[in-house]
């Protein structure tokens, strides 16, 4: 039953990202208040996750290891390129610009394994391209973001390596090995962990929009076009490079899903850390935006197996 009410909360993600979302606008001190804790509460939601990896889940990565590394040099090569892309053509305001960027940088979101599974796709093979983009990031999600944002400001190579090994792949491993060791216990409640990273997930969303708020009331609609695009072409051009590289449908949808859908959340902390609240902003929509069109991507494809 608790697994139940917990995978019943974890498929609400959109409905929990606009509401605390809408709260972060009408009482944003509600939210501002979880800001120096940002750290803490991601560093344990990674935990989470690596509570929930299985040995069997790298199978996938061992036996034909150049499909993953395929479809990690797809996402990397067409995400950060295109935050660039739309930076550049929509001619976005500087931190919104970085924002952008970092958000084609970060890895795959956690999300799209569950969207795989709904999409009726290769849900081994997310996670195995999740779990690589996620453990590739420290080197190449702050390579990614300095290279492209370097025509905008400055961004540090090394504080950015630091945090996500410290945020994101320290807790992951942690999790993996005690997942290893307390295997048993650790199934019994395994389905609280995306249930705390939803609300996570939410959370961040909704202190972003806080901390914007003002900013909001002035911003340009312009960011939710670049937002709309970088999604949009990344959903097609991640199936597209799968035709190219003759994956089947399954395997092709898969991609797709895994290239959209980044992990914002990420990007939105590192972007609050290391850049501006204003920074953050690309990362807050985009987790929002690429949600909703997943989902009615999932659904589509569901009913056209």
């Amino acid at each position: 039953m608790f697994n139940k009410i917990c995978d019943f909360f974890t498929n609400l993600l959109l409905l929990w990202v606009l509401l605390l979302s809408f709260l972060g606008f009408i009482k944003p001190d509600y939210l501002i208040i979880l800001k120096p804790y940002l750290d803490y509460l991601f560093m344990f939601t990674m935990l989470g996750i690596g509570f929930v990896l299985n040995y069997e889940d790298f199978i996938p990565v061992l036996k034909k290891p150049h499909l993953v590394i395929l479809g990690t040099l797809a996402q990397f090569l067409i995400m950060p390129f295109l935050g660039w892309f739309f930076a550049i053509l929509l001619k976005l305001p500087k931190e919104l610009a970085v924002g952008l960027i970092l958000t084609g940088s970060a890895p795959g979101a956690m999300a799209s394994n569950v969207i795989s599974y709904l999409a009726n796709a290769d849900v081994a093979y997310s996670i195995a391209l999740t779990t690589t983009s996620t453990f590739f990031a420290p080197v190449l999600t702050p390579a990614f973001t300095s290279f492209y944002a370097k025509a905008f400001i400055d961004i540090k190579f090394l504080p950015m390596f630091l945090s996500i090994i410290k945020m994101v792949i320290l807790p992951l491993l942690l999790g993996f090995i005690i997942k290893h060791y307390m295997r048993e216990k650790i199934e019994k409640i395994k389905s609280f962990f995306p249930a705390f990273s939803t609300l996570f997930i939410a959370f961040i969303c909704g202190l972003v929009v806080a901390l914007n708020k003002n900013y909001l009331e002035k911003v340009n609609v312009i960011i939710f076009v670049a937002v709309a695009l970088h999604n949009f072409f990344g959903l097609l051009l991640g199936y597209l490079f799968g035709i190219l590289y003759g994956f089947d449908k399954k395997r092709k949808r898969t991609l797709s899903l895994e290239v959209g859908m980044q992990n914002a959340g990420l990007g939105a902390v590192l972007a609050l850390k290391h850049i501006s609240a204003q920074a953050a902003l690309p990362n807050a929509l985009f987790a929002v935006w690429c949600i909703l069109t997943a989902t009615i991507l999932a659904q589509i494809w569901h009913k056209n197996q």
